[in-house]
This record gives C-alpha cells, structure tokens and sequence, in this order.
C-alpha cells in the first residue's frame, strides 16, 4: 500500500459502528483498521483504512483507483444526513438514528461477491450463511501474497466454477447452478449503470431470487439505499413482535414502505434498534416461528 489519503466523509460516520460484522475472507477488522481486498478490472490489491480522532478517514492503497473503490466500499460519499434528520422522531428507529448515527451499511468491493452472499444467505442461521460465503471464497480465489485474504470473487471466477463443487462446498445444488449460469450470462458489474429499480427487476427476474436477494445485491453490491432487505428474517421477527403473530415475508415491505427512498438503510437501523432494545414492543411474544423467508 503505497498511497494515503486523508478524507473527511460525507456527512456522519463512525468506522467502527459500520465494521461491525465485515470481517469476510475479502476483509478483517483488527485494532480498529478495516483492511480490504480490492478489485479493480482483472487486478487485486489490499487497501485499509482508520478513522482518527477528528473524525477523519485515512485510507491506503497501492494505486488511485484503489483508493477511490475504498471509498466506495466505506460508503463515505453517502451522506445519510438527511435520513437523520428525517425519522429522528420515528417511534421505530428514532432512539438508533440518535444512539448509532454515524453507522452506514458497508458495500462488497464486486458485486459478484454481493450476489454470491445474496445465495448464501438463503439459510435461517446467518452465522452459517457468513460460513459457507467464507468456504467458497476461500475455494474459488487466491490469497494475496503475504496475506490472509482472499480476493474479490468476480463474474469469472463464479462462472468458471462448476456447480458440483459450489454443491461440494455447501452451497444447495439450485442455487449453485443459478449463480453460475447468472454469471456466465451477464457482467454484473454492469447493473452500476441502470437505475435500482431495473437493477432489482433483473435480480428478481433469476430464477431463485427475489426481493430479499435483490435488497442485498442494491444495497451491498452497488450502495444504493432505495431497496430494503424485503422478508429478511430479523424484520419477520420485529414485525411479529409488533404485530402479536407471526407475518409473513412479503408483509416485511409494509415495515419498510414509510422510509421511502432510505428503506434499505432504515432496515439496518430497524435491525440495530431491535437488537438493542430501542424499539417498545408488547410483552406477549408470538408462539409459532417463521417459515423460511430468504430468497
């Protein structure tokens, strides 16, 4: 890492509330530094950065390029000032926007790797899902040298591999097979220049996906709030408490329907609020656990 630069983002932004569960076989948090693989074009190099006690980014990089992904995978640009003030007063997610607002949600370096979670994540365990995302990662790309992280996966290296070892590797026989013909057929990289909601429309349009990939394709693979985490199970679980039974996927766009244009953003602060007891719930718990809803 030859370059360094020193930014100040974009509106608020605490490094070390949006570093909470990044570590990947792509990146690792250690003593605050977020370090990182990144994939510009066919190259691959590492990046890091740290936030000092004003407030500032220091971001290192081999090249420039490197260093402008680095932004991108920080999200930095992407001034949440607004959704802020906006639901400041939401009975929901009103105490988060206060307790945790310099939180952003971080983006994959391709969106190759944010299709690839997308399919992983099709189990209830998310601890299991984050597993089986290392597994193959760690099969499929090389290590950098001198290094314990693994490179980016791209389209290439999703659609050079066979469907019976992603199947090997954990990954259910359907969904192996998907992702590699979605990835023989079209350059992912490429949804960055439609509009989410064609970007979403074609996710959606691959057999074995839906919304819920969709929102996590939108919101970690090409940084776009507009799309929420539709029938993930934590907002299932918030809304059952809410609502005194068990709902069911789709009834999860309802919850997130009146943040808009934030939704996918408003899903991470639902999740946040919910986990840390932000949210006034009713005492009485629902007595029947979901069905599966990731797809």
């Amino acid at each position: 890492m030859n370059l360094e630069r020193v930014v100040r983002p974009a509106g608020p932004f605490t490094l070390a509330l949006s570093m909470k569960h990044a570590s990947d076989a792509t990146r690792h948090v250690r003593d605050g530094t977020l370090t990182t693989t990144l994939r510009i074009g066919e190259r691959v190099e590492i990046g890091s950065a740290r936030q000092t006690l004003d407030g500032s980014i220091v971001l290192r990089a081999a090249t420039e390029e490197g260093l402008e992904r680095l932004r991108f995978v920080l999200a930095l640009d992407a001034d949440h000032t607004e959704f802020l003030r906006r639901f400041a007063r939401d009975p929901l997610i009103g105490q988060a926007t206060v307790h945790f607002q310099g939180m952003r949600q971080l983006r994959m370096p391709t969106v190759a790797q944010a299709l690839l979670r997308a399919f992983c994540g099709q189990l209830i365990d998310s601890r299991r899902a984050r597993q089986l995302e290392r597994i193959i990662v760690r099969a499929i790309e090389p290590s950098l040298e001198g290094s314990d992280l693994h490179a980016p996966p791209s389209c290439t290296s999703l659609a050079q591999a066979a469907p019976v070892r992603l199947r090997q590797l954990g990954l259910h026989a359907s969904r192996a097979a998907a992702l590699v013909r979605i990835c023989r057929s079209v350059d992912l990289e490429r949804l960055h220049q439609l509009p989410t909601e064609q970007a979403a429309q074609f996710i959606e349009r691959q057999r074995g996906l839906g919304p819920w990939s969709a929102g996590v394709v939108c919101l970690e693979g090409l940084g776009r709030h507009e799309r929420g985490l539709v029938g993930d199970l934590g907002l299932i679980k918030l809304m059952s408490r809410l609502r005194g039974r068990w709902v069911e996927s789709h009834e999860t766009a309802e919850l997130l329907a009146p943040y808009g244009e934030w939704a996918g953003l408003a899903g991470l602060y639902l999740g946040t609020a919910f986990s840390h007891g932000l949210i006034p719930l009713p005492a009485e718990r629902p007595v029947r656990f979901p069905r599966p809803a990731y797809a």
